[in-house]
């Protein structure tokens, strides 16, 4: 985490900063703080007599074992809002990324090749963007999306249609999308979603964006897809295990990000003065 949550946090009470036995650790904590790679089991916090708070500074639970907090009253907060404008600006750059072959033309370079004529890619103007999952970084997506002239049409089940985007049936979305981008978090209904049915259905040279969950799209299918040309690019953020170090590494027409979604300055500070506002107010409590 950076130094100025640190700090932050340092105001509320002790801190203990990456603990090497950080079950010992929680022997005596009143609070855990943690990203997205820590898992909070119930194995875990077995021990932790004194908890009171999970903390995850980020978005998604996943990671969290939130009915073993709850036997426990242990309180589980997040920071949802924090990242919202960096994940929803990585995802744009991913399709304007993959639309023109940003990755591909870049190492070429890199590599002394100029290589004009076979990298004429395409524009987002005018294509149609489908969203799966329209909370908040979905929605503002589409709104990024709207003033780039994209037609935008989303499926979420809790949510409505609105200015920025239709919401229509996931199996429709699929069929009828250029370009589909991931913002939803995974259930096991979801798991997998995009697989080799699914992508069958998708239209020849679909784009597939995730900057939400890894587990939501089956590897070995994105993997066939894409060396078919079935999917003509796709750009990810996040994987079902990371660091990720797969065989999609080996595709020219994939672009890989090492998890960097919330991964900006003004983010980092958001999150932190959000989580340490949030933890002080539990802490009270």
């Amino acid at each position: 985490m950076e130094k100025e949550v640190i700090e932050l946090l340092k105001e509320i009470g002790a801190v203990e900063y990456k603990p090497a036995n950080l079950q010992a650790a929680l022997q005596d904590a009143d609070a855990l703080v943690v990203r997205s790679a820590t898992k909070v089991t119930a194995e875990l916090i077995a021990n932790a007599t004194k908890l009171k708070v999970v903390a995850r500074a980020g978005v998604g639970l996943d990671n969290v074992d939130i009915a073993a907090c709850a036997k426990r009253n242990i309180k589980v907060i997040n920071t949802p809002g924090a990242s919202t404008d960096a994940v929803a600006e990585l995802a744009i750059c991913f399709m304007i990324a993959a639309c023109r072959n940003l990755g591909r033309a870049h190492f070429g370079m890199k590599n002394k090749k100029w290589e004009k004529k076979e990298l004429i890619g395409g524009e987002i103007a005018g294509k149609t963007l489908g969203i799966v999952g329209y909370g908040r970084i979905g929605r503002l997506v589409a709104k990024k999306a709207k003033a780039l002239s994209m037609s935008v049409i989303a499926f979420d089940p809790h949510s409505k249609s609105d200015e920025y985007a239709k919401l229509i049936p996931l199996e429709q979305l699929f069929s009828s999308s250029d370009i589909l981008s991931f913002h939803c978090s995974v259930t096991e209904e979801n798991k997998n979603m995009v697989n080799a049915n699914s992508i069958s259905k998708m239209k020849d040279g679909v784009i597939i964006i995730n900057a939400a969950r890894g587990a939501l799209i089956d590897e070995d299918a994105l993997y066939e897809a894409c060396k078919s040309g079935k999917v003509r690019a796709a750009a990810l953020d996040v994987y079902p295990s990371e660091p990720y170090s797969g065989k999609l590494l080996s595709l020219e027409n994939i672009i890989l990000t090492p998890h960097i979604g919330a991964a900006t300055r003004e983010a980092q500070e958001r999150i932190g003065k959000e989580l340490a506002e949030k933890l002080k107010e539990e802490l009270k409590s």
